[in-house]
């Protein structure tokens, strides 16, 4: 029994110190810094999906665990609905959530709910706005779109830092089949991101529905007029190196995919890239959701 109690003691103590290291853009282990921010993009699969074995009640609590087992700082969601965000929010008491529906700005519809961190962030401003020609008015829709698309902003004050420039955390979702529409809706990032990086930090998740080679990514993170674009890839930043099975849809299959990867987490050029990766977390050959969750680690 003692020898049992002593490789558990020192199993444990193995394990606790590599909670503290992240593997760092060079490859190698960086200890992780308490001014460090952990952020995670998830495209959670709409609660009402007609999907089986994996339905929404089904995995709900595999996909919180799957949360709380990155501990993110801030959390940006797809494809949420109300009683979907107000689950999480209630497992995550920790987190101040923002969430309104697409529809209407309120509750219908699916929202690109957020949250981050209580203890950590103070909140200064927030709202949302519509991926359209006219992002003030509810449930627009412009370009090609199939179905309403909409942004999400929270401003914030880091308590671990709080005479540094604010924090602004975006969310969203580009359409799924509108390629004019994804477009259209980088370029408008791209364009409050130019606006915003004057006076603040910026960091955008979303679903992006399109690929590394795509025009969408190029508008939001290529360079134009000769000039850089404010945000970068924060993935590609800590992976300079394309490699196979970077896909983020996983279709709730637990394997690396060979897809796309249409999940990012864009940061603006103040921070630092500690690490980047896609969770594949998976239990019984299932992942959580249809997407891979995606994570980075920010340096201020």
């Amino acid at each position: 029994m003692i020898s049992q109690l002593l490789i558990l003691t020192l199993s444990f103590s193995l394990i606790l110190p590599f909670h503290q290291f992240e593997t760092a853009a060079s490859g190698r282990q960086t200890k992780r810094e308490s001014s460090d921010i952990r952020v995670m993009s998830f495209n959670i699969r709409y609660g009402t999906a007609n999907d089986g074995e994996n339905h929404w009640e089904k995995r709900r609590e595999f996909l919180v665990e799957t949360i709380k087992a990155y501990d993110p700082d801030l959390l940006g969601t797809q494809e949420t609905l109300g009683f979907q965000r107000d689950f999480i929010a209630d497992r995550l008491p920790g987190y101040e959530k923002l969430g309104v529906g697409r529809d209407d700005g309120a509750e219908r519809g699916e929202m690109t709910a957020l949250f981050f961190r209580r203890s950590r962030f103070e909140k200064l401003d927030g709202g949302h706005f519509w991926l359209s020609e006219k992002p003030d008015q509810p449930g627009s829709k412009s370009w090609d779109t199939s179905l309403t698309r909409m942004a999400i902003w929270v401003k914030l004050r880091d308590r671990q830092n709080p005479t540094a420039s604010p924090i602004v955390f975006m969310n969203t979702h580009f359409d799924h089949r509108g390629t004019q529409a994804r477009l259209e809706s980088a370029r408008m990032l791209r364009a409050r991101a130019e606006e915003l990086i004057k006076s603040n930090r910026v960091i955008l998740t979303g679903d992006f529905n399109a690929g590394e080679a795509s025009e969408p990514y190029a508008a939001l993170f290529g360079s134009r007029d000769e000039r850089l674009s404010p945000l970068v890839d924060s993935y590609r930043s800590a992976h300079p190196a394309a490699s196979p099975n970077e896909g983020t849809f996983s279709g709730f299959k637990s394997e690396p995919t060979g897809g796309q990867r249409i999940d990012w987490i864009g940061v603006s050029r103040e921070w630092k890239v500690i690490s980047a990766a896609i969770d594949r977390t998976s239990r019984d050959g299932r992942s959580p959701s249809d997407h891979f969750p995606v994570t980075a680690v920010l340096r201020p």
